[in-house]
């Protein structure tokens, strides 16, 4: 019988048995009465009639009580099997089990037993071929824990075959959320030990990035920080929060080049409980929210969409942001920082870009000068990174200043980045006592030996210029125009197109 005509039945019942003349005397049992009457209100306003739901299932579903015995099949069950609910309902699972007719495995005698969830394959024997599917069975208690039933979801195995062609789509969906994740750091206060790097290096470049921080740092304004990858943008962006008024409040980075497109709104202004599919039923908080009244670091920002570039825009104007789904706005105090390798005023002129997000986000501008322009902290930077790995590794190089010439002839296209790997490598690498092998070192650079040049004759400087010739040259030969050049290079198209000007290269200017 359907359960709301059910329930409707009862509360006619109960209606006439209060108005009745011999109706119950007891004020307790009139209350009763009125309060089951008042609970059935509730559930029929709900509207959900949880048997019609279950009855609609495509999966299979199967219950028992707690012995055992049949209870209830959906139709799906039947339409999956073959197997008719007159042809189990009132016997118990055993019992049909041990004939052998309709069906044998499934998960509800290991629930009975064990009282726990069970993944199971089952056989059902009504088809011409025998039918394989698998069952999770789930077991019902009552409030004082007892076990009172056992219901089993069911499917054919065959239903996975569907999910074939999706199930690269999952693994990659998946993939990009854990990444996201990843790429997401939060620090609670400037006493977090994984902001103890510093700026290596007294270079007079260096110098001068290290005033502009001290300038800056005491204050709200916004920073952008531009150079090459893997010179120290994010060092840099340490060193200003630390030395700012908000080092005790939280001071959150996000690589917007790490985040899918589709995810990073999500990510950045959180979403509402229901906002779309796979939502999270409480909602969740935007990495916005999570810097509020601290620092937000947005790494790679070039990278940043333009549709999300307009909503950024307005977060920053507005002081304010709205998660995903939602309308309520949420009010921000927070500082931005960002950070890019890019050429951002080139992207600009390509319409990539949006120049009011542009001054908004630059009005303090620092730019970190590329390693093979301040080699005269190579040797400080050496120094430091030997003595990390060495502590790490338990194995000290010792770097000789033959080793150090040959790493300043190198235009370190990777910057500090390269600079560390390559230690690190020296220092597994390296002989038990220490010594690096000079070919080793060529090799892993791709420098020409000491004896190719006459060191007598050749200046640093000369030397280094000649190598530098050598690359552009020969990136310009493998690529079709500059933006290609420079990813080989490692550095942007402008930084190309000024040194082929600087060193008179010749290159075609169709290409």
């Amino acid at each position: 019988m359907d359960q709301v005509l059910a329930i409707k039945e009862i509360q006619e019942k109960i209606s006439k048995a209060l108005e009745r003349e011999d109706a119950p005397e007891t004020s307790e049992c009139r209350a009763l009465l009125e309060e089951i009457s008042s609970d059935l209100d509730v559930f029929l306003a709900q509207g959900i009639d949880f048997k019609v739901v279950v009855d609609h299932l495509d999966d299979s579903v199967f219950i028992t009580d707690k012995d055992g015995l049949v209870l209830y099949v959906n139709p799906g069950y039947e339409k999956n099997t073959g197997i008719l609910a007159d042809e189990v309902i009132g016997r118990t699972v055993q019992d049909i089990i041990d004939e052998g007719k309709l069906f044998s495995g499934g998960a509800t005698l290991d629930v009975l037993k064990t009282g726990k969830r069970a993944f199971r394959l089952a056989t059902t024997y009504k088809s011409e071929t025998p039918l394989v599917g698998y069952a999770v069975g789930v077991p019902i208690f009552d409030e004082d824990n007892e076990l009172q039933q056992v219901v089993v979801n069911s499917r054919p195995i065959h239903t996975l075959e569907r999910l074939r062609g999706d199930f690269g789509r999952f693994i990659d969906e998946a993939t990009a959320v854990r990444n996201a994740q990843q790429k997401v750091k939060l620090h609670e206060s400037a006493d977090d030990p994984v902001l103890s790097e510093s700026l290596i290096g007294s270079s007079a470049s260096l110098q001068d990035v290290w005033k502009m921080i001290q300038k800056i740092a005491p204050t709200d304004a916004s920073v952008m920080i531009t150079g090459e990858s893997g010179v120290g943008k994010e060092i840099v962006a340490d060193e200003i929060y630390k030395m700012g008024p908000r080092k005790d409040k939280p001071f959150v980075k996000v690589n917007c080049a790490s985040i899918p497109a589709n995810l990073l709104e999500s990510e950045l202004f959180g979403y509402e409980k229901g906002a779309f599919t796979g939502a999270s039923t409480s909602g969740k908080k935007g990495l916005f929210e999570m810097a509020n009244q601290g620092t937000l670091l947005l790494d790679e920002i070039g990278e940043m969409p333009l549709d999300l570039q307009v909503k950024l825009l307005r977060a920053i104007q507005n002081k304010e942001i709205t998660r995903v789904g939602g309308t309520k706005p949420i009010p921000l105090d927070i500082r931005f920082i960002s950070a890019t390798n890019a050429d951002l005023k080139q992207r600009i002129d390509e319409g990539t870009f949006r120049r009011d997000l542009f001054y908004r986000l630059s009005v303090i501008p620092i730019h970190i000068p590329p390693l093979r322009d301040r080699t005269e902290d190579l040797e400080e930077l050496c120094d430091h990174f030997v003595q990390i790995y060495g502590d790490h590794h338990g194995h000290q190089v010792q770097l000789l200043p033959v080793h150090l010439s040959l790493m300043k002839r190198y235009s370190w296209p990777g910057n500090i980045r390269e600079l560390e790997n390559v230690i690190e490598y020296l220092t597994i690498c390296s002989s038990a006592t220490g010594t690096i092998d000079m070919d080793m070192l060529q090799g892993l650079l791709n420098v020409a030996e000491t004896g190719d040049l006459n060191m007598n004759e050749v200046t640093l400087a000369e030397s280094t210029e000649q190598h530098e010739i050598a690359r552009i040259e020969n990136a310009l030969a493998n690529s079709n125009n500059l933006r290609e050049a420079g990813k080989i290079l490692g550095v942007n198209a402008s930084t190309v197109s000024r040194k082929i000007k600087q060193y008179g290269i010749e290159y075609p200017k169709g290409k």
